[in-house]
């Protein structure tokens, strides 16, 4: 089984917002959904904006909470699906329909480790 994690680049561009279709959705959004029904898709979620992160850390027997994400970076973790896939190349194939993929960001795609107990 594998992880698809979409990851959506941050950067300052001039673009336009793209009109939203009658159901309120952009047409990426709807493209998410749709790759949510696709045969072997057994899960995933959007995650909310990197600003609502919470980091936990322990130094020294010490919990140290942070606001905000884990590291200052370009990318951030913006959700993921979880995928039953026969091999690599089927798993990339769903990937590179992931809107994150072709506007910018990218699509990680790791295997789950198998349950040990």
């Amino acid at each position: 089984m594998c992880r698809i994690t979409p990851r959506r680049r941050i950067e300052p561009r001039v673009h336009s917002t793209p009109r939203p279709l009658a159901d309120g959705r952009t047409p990426a959004g709807r493209e998410y959904l749709d790759i949510k029904k696709l045969p072997g898709i057994v899960g995933g979620a959007a995650l909310h904006p990197a600003e609502t992160a919470t980091t936990v850390r322990v130094q020294d027997g010490q919990t140290l909470v942070t606001d905000g994400p884990f590291a200052d970076t370009k990318e951030i973790f913006a959700g993921f699906y979880l995928l039953e896939a026969d091999d690599l190349d089927q798993a990339t194939e769903i990937a590179a329909r992931i809107p994150a993929a072709r506007i910018g960001g990218s699509v990680e795609i790791r295997p789950v480790v198998a349950d040990q107990s």
